[in-house]
């Protein structure tokens, strides 16, 4: 399968180079439009969650070998549930929980995968010579990254995270991370700032010597960790066959909290593969520069930035809708003008044309954090059921959309790492200790507290940098001295 660079023919590879080089030598990302792929995709909603994993993967990635080998060694004991993904019915919808995995968030599902694919990528191009993964993080993605990432043999792993823009637990799950090969450091500015600082990295160690090493992501920029997540659409898909609530070919509407895009995307991969997806709606929290977006065709970044309790949707540069873009349009000349705009003006409009696809594709709407808080206590009061601080975006948010289709809304990550916006929605008062907090959230709710985000009360702080956010390139040029 040839993946082309989103912003011109000139760089065009197979998947094994698109995953070992994460981004495209233009600053592109790497795509192949899935709609052009023959999938079975009845089969594969009556298949387990790791042989759909298998199936999509294959597809997505066909010059990979044993991609069997490659899941079953991705998912090996590493998450609560043997389906993975469960999903469980909520009131009068249906929740997928994507937190059943090491970190407690929905990036486990992919980043499980992307070493496992670097890992045999490497031995497919006969590379031997360390990959140095780079990845800034707005709280979730950094920790299932170090997680895959630690210890594997020919890998160097870098995070980056916005200093005091992640919850207290996201930021211990980073700090305390053992490995020989991993270094996280805390930037000075916001996720946008680190994430540009990232890309600004590649671009300037682009041909540099650098040891022997080569530079890739972990971030949904790199397609190694877009094409993991379509699976769990599929799931949602598969169990609400299962249940008796849909027949084979019925529509369903999934309702996706998102700040990069990454997420929603892997929906729209899979209805390009087939499966029967209604409307992808994406929700976003205060700032919510991709509801101005799908509501009108402007993508606006010159806007004010809010730090809120749903921290790993503070995003206002959402790297991934540059493939929709791409995958709208088929021009990628159309596409790298954009960017272009984008980078120097911080602002777009897509033409009519596009935005009608857009729009038939995608729904949206935001939820600030009082209506958050809000949404927290009455779906726990009225159901039982308790949402971390994204879900309840997704939730709120879906209240907000009228449809006849069933309605599955994506939980992205366990309550418990945001213990205190939790609690305070629950109408308790937080203690001063974090941990204490989740204590207070068991006894509150008897949900149940993941044994790895209780046990870093009394882990050891391993990584403490902190640099201001034009430092990271130097940074990462130190580090691989």
């Amino acid at each position: 399968m040839k993946y082309q660079s989103t912003r011109s023919k000139k760089y065009m590879t197979d998947s094994v180079s698109a995953v070992l080089e994460g981004i495209a030598p233009d600053g592109g990302l790497y795509i192949a439009d899935p709609a052009e792929i023959e999938f079975d995709w009845k089969k594969c909603v009556t298949v387990s969650a790791r042989e759909m994993s298998e199936m999509i993967l294959h597809a997505l990635l066909p010059e990979f070998p044993d991609m069997k080998g490659i899941v079953e060694r991705s998912y090996h004991e590493k998450f609560e549930t043997e389906d993975l993904t469960p999903t469980v019915k909520v009131g009068d919808r249906y929740v997928l929980e994507l937190f059943r995995g090491p970190t407690s968030a929905f990036k486990d599902v992919a980043l499980s995968v992307l070493p496992q694919l670097i890992t045999a990528g490497r031995k497919v191009a006969g590379d031997e010579g360390e990959v140095v993964i780079l990845t800034a993080t707005s709280g979730d993605t950094g920790k299932a990254a170090l997680e895959g990432f630690h210890d594997v043999p020919g890998t160097k792993i870098v995070v980056f995270y916005p200093y005091k823009g992640v919850s207290k637990v996201q930021e211990l799950q980073m700090s305390t991370q053992v490995g020989t090969n991993v270094k996280v450091c805390a930037v000075r500015g916001n996720f946008d700032d680190a994430q540009t600082g990232v890309k600004n990295t590649f671009a300037a160690l682009k041909g540099k010597d650098l040891n022997g090493k080569t530079l890739s992501s972990a971030n949904s920029i790199n397609i190694g960790r877009l094409a993991p997540q379509v699976m769990y659409y599929f799931k949602a898909y598969s169990d609400l066959l299962k249940m008796g609530d849909i027949k084979l070919g019925d529509k369903v509407t999934f309702v996706v909290p998102t700040g990069n895009f990454g997420d929603i995307l892997a929906g729209y991969f899979a209805k390009l593969l087939g499966l029967p997806v209604g409307k992808l709606v994406c929700a976003s929290n205060q700032n919510n520069v991709l509801t101005d977006f799908i509501s009108t065709g402007t993508y606006d970044r010159r806007r004010e930035f809010y730090k809120t309790t749903s921290p790993s949707m503070d995003i206002l540069v959402s790297s991934n809708l540059e493939r929709l873009l791409f995958l709208l349009s088929k021009d990628e000349e159309y596409v790298a003008g954009l960017m272009k705009s984008l980078n120097e003006e911080g602002v777009y409009t897509v033409n009519d044309e596009l935005f009608k696809k857009l729009t038939a594709e995608f729904a949206c709407g935001y939820c600030d954090d009082e209506a958050s808080q809000k949404t927290i206590g009455e779906v726990f009061e009225k159901t039982g059921y308790l949402c971390d601080p994204h879900t309840s975006v997704a939730w709120n948010v879906a209240d907000k959309f009228i449809g006849e289709e069933p309605v599955v809304v994506l939980s992205t990550a366990s309550p418990y790492k945001f213990p205190v916006a939790c609690l305070r929605a629950l109408g308790e008062t937080p203690s001063d200790d974090e941990f204490e907090v989740m204590e207070q959230l068991n006894k509150k709710t008897g949900v149940k507290i993941p044994e790895k985000l209780k046990n870093l009360k009394n882990a050891e702080v391993l990584h403490s940098d902190v640099i201001d956010r034009d430092k990271i390139t130097e940074y990462v040029e130190g580090y691989l001295k």
